[in-house]
């Protein structure tokens, strides 16, 4: 049966995590993390899409209008039309000669871009049966330059460039799904050292984390310097020196005082330092990376397109690329990115956690390891324990990895029962 886009339903889904602190930063104090949720309806009520972009509460409802703005583009499409030519869906998505004024390629209305594009992929991959990883993973080097927007990245990377470097790697694709079926993807913990948390709980928390045998924990910097000391004391007292700490200021810092205060955290030897400054600041990650060394930068969580990234890579501005699942255009637009990441041999390691961001990143790391990078070196997921529960095929953590889905689709539906609970403001969870 070919399917046929019918109708795009959307919801403004937000949990009140304020209460608790959790996800608390140097910059975003009080977060309810939230999601401007998209469902594609067709023909066959058996066939939906879902997808989601994150936001933090207030102006979600944006995104939800943005998607609702974009969706008229979709409506009457079929299917086959879309897959046979992903990289022109994804031109026609992010081309409307009036919608691309309010970005082009950039903010809410890209964000919501990557709901609906990411929507679309599930749907896909629900109709073939496979899990988004493995529909990706299936295609020839030929068929997934097929799917990638090249506009604007071609002085970086090529579509036959992208071509090559994929196969190289096509033959051994099989054993490195093997590798994850058995060990799964390392990760990382968050959920140890949020800004709002009190020493005991991040005591406490670290603890456990190391008790359940965590090799990387991440905390959140950008306080005063005698607290953000105080907490990194805290956590190494801890977890020890064998396990690796990574450092997060959230975009808080001015350039010097990024490489000011990183000098004062050095001695707690952090494996990097993530958004030290401004995400559009290119120059000024380049300084800080120069002035950190041999502390990696990280950044990507917010950076808003392929363009940047680029930019991003080809000055050497950081070490390690956390591209966002949403953020950007969806699963199109960070494929481009995911291989001009390996061409530039930067590290991919996705910003995730918020609601549905680990369930997303976990296949495209996946993808990375299988069909792009071929490498663990350096590479690891970010994993945050919250609102997991929501999700009709959440994610499986063992032993510190992320296990490979199983399920058809992209892991974003969430279940109806905590889409109607949490609808901001009528939801029974609001109501309260």
């Amino acid at each position: 049966m070919n399917l046929i886009i019918t109708s795009v339903e959307t919801r403004d889904i937000r949990f009140p995590t304020s209460r608790s602190l959790d996800g608390s930063d140097a910059i975003n104090k009080d977060p309810d993390y939230s999601a401007a949720y998209a469902i594609i309806k067709t023909n066959d009520p058996r066939f939906e899409g879902h997808g989601l972009t994150f936001t933090e509460g207030r102006g979600n409802e944006l995104c939800v209008a943005a998607i609702q703005s974009l969706s008229y583009l979709l409506i009457g499409k079929s299917l086959a039309e879309i897959k046979v030519d992903m990289a022109g869906f994804w031109r026609m998505i992010t081309g409307d000669s009036q919608l691309r004024w309010l970005g082009p390629e950039k903010g809410v209305i890209h964000m919501a871009t990557g709901a609906l594009v990411n929507a679309v992929w599930d749907l896909y991959a629900k109709a073939e049966g496979k899990p988004l990883w493995k529909l990706i993973a299936d295609m020839s080097p030929e068929e997934m330059v097929k799917c990638i927007d090249f506009t604007y990245v071609t002085d970086a990377l090529t579509p036959g460039e992208a071509v090559e470097l994929l196969s190289k790697n096509e033959s051994s694709k099989q054993e490195r799904i093997d590798y994850l079926t058995r060990n799964g993807y390392p990760a990382y913990n968050t959920s140890v050292g949020w800004l709002g948390y009190s020493e005991e709980k991040i005591r406490r928390l670290s603890r456990k984390a190391k008790q359940e045998g965590w090799t990387h924990v991440k905390m959140k910097v950008g306080g005063a310097l005698k607290e953000d000391t105080r907490r990194a004391e805290i956590i190494r007292e801890e977890v020890g020196t064998g396990v690796k700490l990574m450092m997060d200021a959230n975009q808080k810092w001015e350039v010097s005082e990024a490489i000011q205060h990183m000098s004062h955290l050095a001695k707690f030897d952090p494996w990097w330092i993530e958004e030290p400054t401004s995400p559009d600041d290119i120059a000024g990650h380049l300084a800080i990376a120069k002035a950190v060394a041999p502390i990696r930068v990280a950044t990507g969580e917010h950076c808003q397109n392929r363009v940047m990234f680029k930019q991003f890579m080809q000055s050497g501005a950081i070490s390690v690329c956390q591209v966002d699942s949403c953020r950007v255009g969806g699963v199109n637009e960070v494929l481009s990115i995911m291989l001009m990441a390996a061409k530039f041999n930067i590290p991919v390691c996705p910003h995730a956690g918020g609601v549905g961001l680990c369930e997303y990143v976990q296949h495209l790391s996946a993808i990375d390891f299988i069909a792009i990078s071929a490498s663990l070196d350096n590479r690891i997921i970010e994993y945050i324990d919250h609102l997991h529960e929501h999700f009709v095929d959440p994610v499986i953590i063992k032993n510190g990895k992320y296990m490979l889905p199983v399920a058809p689709g992209y892991s974003i539906t969430m279940k109806s029962d905590s889409i109607d609970a949490y609808t901001f403001p009528t939801g029974s969870a609001w109501k309260k």
